[in-house]
């Protein structure tokens, strides 16, 4: 592009037009020479006559001037002039654009990919190829066309993390693996991390770099901790700059259950500091409530901290089987707890009728052998609701004849009468220690210290359930801490007293993180590393790029020493997860994580992310030519007397009317296709970016459409091609979407209009078209990117199409379903749990719609495909058995159609003895 005066131009040698304009200047005034003068004695008859009508013997110079000013916004029309266009920043050959896309950079990512954009403009009419690399997502460079990765930038987007040191080793490994060289515009997010430099000397190594990096801090919030009394929150900076104030708001859900904003707090960096913190006091059944901090007027996932039990301090209700002695406070049977519990929990203290209408999260019965049938039951409703019930043996439980003959319910194990004593005066043996702690154990990973012992307790009658019901045990193997499930809840008994009386579990640390695992408290600090060996944690939420939550699916469990001490990435994604009734979030951040600007070397060119848009101007001047030349036809015809002062006037003002937009004009287009798609039934198949494979999906669903016509009621209209990004939906009965590993995933915008198609009644066939190397699964790349695509899909529940399903019998009589492939599992809506079969009726009632998602991989588009002539486009097997399966492929797609229109209404017969009889009577 030549750039004249601040204006670009796309064929800039189209101006040389502009050197004949004085040439024509002087065509136009050029005039016949004057005749030769001859008086003849008639023309005095004439003398004192007017003509009518009047012509000008020479074109008035405002009129040539008009002429040569339509000429020439032609001539500058056509030369594709273009307002801001981007300046060539040189270079040649393949483009490689490389994106840190990290949580850093959401907040500003339209800016981000307004500069891809135009950057790929910019190569485009370069004509070099391009390829666009994600640090959090590192693949093999595929060099190609701009107008190829401009289709796919709806699918680009941040991820929750930084780069990991594996991800920038795989980019650096992926980067040796392009043969030619290539010039790299790095898109950073301004944050340092490991290993930048050594991709920076990669690149520089196959050519020309720069960097496009905003000057502006990135913000970010640190976990929040609960100090003093009060919620403490932090918030970082990358760079140091002028004082700013932010505000943090806390958010969860109010008492009707919505979503609000509970409280805010402001929090200010002062100048030079790249440090803000503020404090939130709240009642602790408010505190209870919030789920998340967030920053506000940022969004991206570091700019949100999600909260946990270490904010939640826990009800726990304490009762004693006897009362404490004055002056013997150690003799208590609650004074280990009350200690253990108070720094992170809300004790309260009473009779169990008084405490349980308080709904406690945890309730100790330390040495409480009796109950009465008023407390029993209103304990075992409440266990049965959820409840946790903690009990600790004593002299008066081991004296009693409570579980003895038959399993109280209330307690996890029947019990021996009197209990057992080692290691005193008149006992054999030495103290016991415990045992290592199992797999199967809430306790497992937790370090025993050698001091720890045990010199009495209550023992456990064998059972046959007993040893499930085991949780620890002693270095003997007789049970110390057993539990059982009550309905929602559980019911634990430590088999040693709550005092040091029995063992020396209560005086040390072991009983804290014992405590914790049983989430009888919550830590009021992250826990460390060692703390969590040995659990699994399972993600229940899982945050995106932006701070967005949603459900985690069936991400898998983590490790609790991974789940705390291994960096957030692909296999640690930020979110809420669990492990039994704990709760531990992972937040980007950690609490000593730090935001180090990135710095760029001098020899890096480093410019900003404003990117002023291109204006095409050749339309307005091409318009501004008809324009004129309308006003030269009006001025001639004025000029040779033709059009009087009214009629000049008429013709101006209908000529401004043309000018004005009519309204509605821009959605021309958007009608045009509504009424296309609506006036006539039309299949549908969803764009990929993939020529070939929107070639073969047109062709497909052609042939599909004229099998349709030539044996069934049905006539519809050629198929289309459906964008998700721009298209409307609601339209199309059905869409066909093939499956490629690199086609771009949807927007946000897109999902919500994809979902609200499935609820209305919409149906897609996903096809993998990998049948003939894999089954439906992950077991390929077709297979992972389906399960990508489909991640935010309100889907239901699937499974292997039954042999009775609708499916089968809508129109043809089928068992197999097969299309270039003929793998036979096909997954449908599951049936619901009662679906049974009427007696005389040769299928179930299913479900009384239309499955909102068929999925399968036999490349059912290539088998239906036929070209122009109405040959098959492409082969299917060989011979008659090829032309068998190609049949059945046809088949397969004309039941999927009608059971679309018509619903699962073959089912319906199920209705019809009852509608007989009925009749008959």
């Amino acid at each position: 592009m030549t750039i004249l005066g601040g204006i670009g131009f796309a064929s800039p040698w189209v101006l040389l037009g502009l050197l004949a304009l004085p040439i024509l200047w002087l065509l136009l005034r050029a005039i016949p020479p004057a005749p030769i003068r001859r008086r003849f004695p008639g023309v005095a008859l004439l003398l004192g006559l007017t003509d009518d009508e009047s012509v000008s013997d020479r074109t008035p110079w405002w009129l040539l001037l008009l002429r040569m000013l339509a000429v020439a916004a032609v001539i500058m029309g056509l030369a594709g002039p273009v307002l801001n266009p981007q300046q060539n920043q040189g270079g040649s050959g393949p483009l490689l654009i490389l994106m840190d896309a990290s949580w850093a950079g959401a907040t500003l990512w339209t800016e981000k990919k307004d500069l891809i954009e135009a950057q790929l403009t910019e190569a485009g009419r370069a004509g070099r190829t391009v390829s666009i690399l994600r640090l959090t997502d590192p693949q093999v460079p595929v060099f190609q066309a701009a107008d190829v990765w401009r289709s796919r930038l709806a699918g680009l987007l941040p991820a929750p993390w930084t780069a990991t040191q594996a991800q920038i080793d795989a980019t650096r490994a992926a980067l040796t693996e392009v043969a030619s060289d290539f010039d790299t515009h790095w898109i950073s997010d301004g944050l340092d991390h490991a290993g930048r430099d050594e991709v920076l000397i990669a690149l520089e190594a196959r050519g020309a770099v720069r960097a496009f990096q905003t000057g502006s801090a990135v913000v970010a919030l640190a976990p929040a901790r609960y100090e003093d009394g009060a919620v403490q929150l932090t918030a970082r900076r990358s760079l140091p700059g002028n004082a700013r104030e932010i505000i943090i708001l806390a958010q969860g859900r109010d008492p009707a259950g919505n979503m609000r904003v509970l409280a805010s707090v402001p929090a200010t960096f002062e100048a030079g500091d790249v440090t803000a913190t503020g404090a939130l006091s709240l009642p602790s059944e408010l505190r209870a409530r919030i789920t998340r901090f967030e920053l506000q007027g940022q969004r991206s996932a570091g700019a949100l901290t999600l909260s946990d039990d270490s904010l939640r301090r826990r009800e726990v209700a304490l009762i004693a089987g006897r009362d404490d002695r004055e002056g013997l406070e150690l003799l208590s049977p609650l004074h280990y707890l009350e200690q253990a519990l108070s720094p992170t929990a809300e004790l309260l203290t009473g009779a169990v009728l008084d405490l349980l209408p308080a709904n406690p999260d945890v309730v100790v019965l330390a040495d409480v052998a009796t109950l009465s049938a008023a407390e029993q039951e209103a304990l075992t409703t409440w266990v049965d609701a959820g409840g946790m019930l903690l009990r600790f043996a004593g002299p008066r439980l081991a004296a009693s004849d409570i579980s003895r003959t038959t399993e109280h319910p209330l307690m996890p194990v029947r019990l021996r009468a009197g209990g057992r004593s080692v290691g005193g005066a008149m006992s054999w043996g030495e103290p016991k220690a415990l045992a290592p702690f199992a797999e199967d154990s809430p306790f497992h990973g937790l370090a025993i210290p050698a001091d720890v012992t045990v010199s009495a307790q209550v023992m456990a009658q064998p059972d046959p359930t007993l040893a499930d019901r085991v949780i620890a045990a002693l270095s003997d193997g007789t049970p110390l801490v057993t539990r059982k499930q009550v309905g929602q809840g559980q019911v634990v008994l430590f088999h040693v007293t709550a005092n040091a009386e029995w063992s020396g579990l209560p005086l040390s640390g072991l009983f804290v993180e014992m405590l914790e695992r049983l989430a009888v408290s919550s830590s009021a600090s992250t826990p460390q590393a060692e703390d969590l060996a040995g659990t699994t944690w399972i993600p229940l939420q899982v945050m995106d790029g932006f701070g967005k939550l949603s459900d985690a699916g069936n991400l898998p469990g983590v490790d609790g020493a991974a789940l705390v001490g291994d960096p957030v990435g692909p296999g640690l994604r930020p979110g809420l997860y669990a492990s039994e009734d704990r709760h531990l979030a992972r937040n980007v951040l950690s609490e000593d994580s730090e935001l180090v600007a990135a710095a760029w070397p001098g020899r890096i060119p480093v410019e900003g992310l404003t990117v002023e848009r291109e204006l095409p101007l050749g339309g307005a001047l091409l318009g501004l030519a008809l324009v004129l030349l309308a006003g030269d036809v009006i001025a001639s015809l004025a000029l040779s007397g033709r059009l009087g002062p009214s009629r000049a006037a008429a013709v101006l003002a209908g000529a401004l009317l043309l000018l004005q937009p009519l309204p509605g004009q821009a959605q021309a287009e958007d009608d045009t296709f509504a009424i296309a798609a609506s006036s006539e039934l039309v299949l549908a198949h969803v764009l990929t970016g993939d020529a070939e494979l929107d070639r073969i999906a047109q062709a497909g669903l052609r042939g599909l459409s004229e099998t349709l016509f030539f044996r069934t009621s049905i006539e519809p209209a050629n198929p289309v091609g459906v964008d998700l990004e721009r298209d409307e939906l609601a339209f199309f009965p059905m869409l066909y979407w093939p499956i490629s590993p690199d086609q771009p995933t949807p927007s946000a915008e897109a999902y919500a209009r994809i979902n609200e198609y499935l609820r209305s009644g919409g149906m897609i066939l996903f096809d993998t078209r990998d049948a003939d190397i894999a089954r439906f699964g992950a077991a390929s790349p077709n297979g992972r990117k389906l399960q990508q695509l489909a991640a935010p899909l309100d889907v239901p529940p699937l499974e292997p199409l039954p042999p009775d399903h609708v499916l089968t019998r809508t129109f043809y009589l089928l068992q197999d379903f097969p299309g270039r492939h003929t793998s036979r599992e096909l997954w449908v809506e599951a049936a619901p749990p009662d679906a049974e079969q009427i007696e005389g009726m040769p299928f179930r009632n299913l479900n009384d719609g239309v499955t909102p998602v068929v999925i399968g991989g036999n490349d059912w588009a290539a088998a239906w495909a036929l070209d122009g002539n109405g040959r098959p486009l492409l082969p299917v097997g060989r011979g008659f058995a090829g032309e068998r399966q190609r049949e059945l492929a046809n088949r397969f797609g004309v039941n999927l159609v009608m059971h679309v229109l018509t619903g699962n209404y073959k089912s319906d017969q199920v209705h019809v003895p009852a509608l007989l009889d009925r009749l008959g009577q």
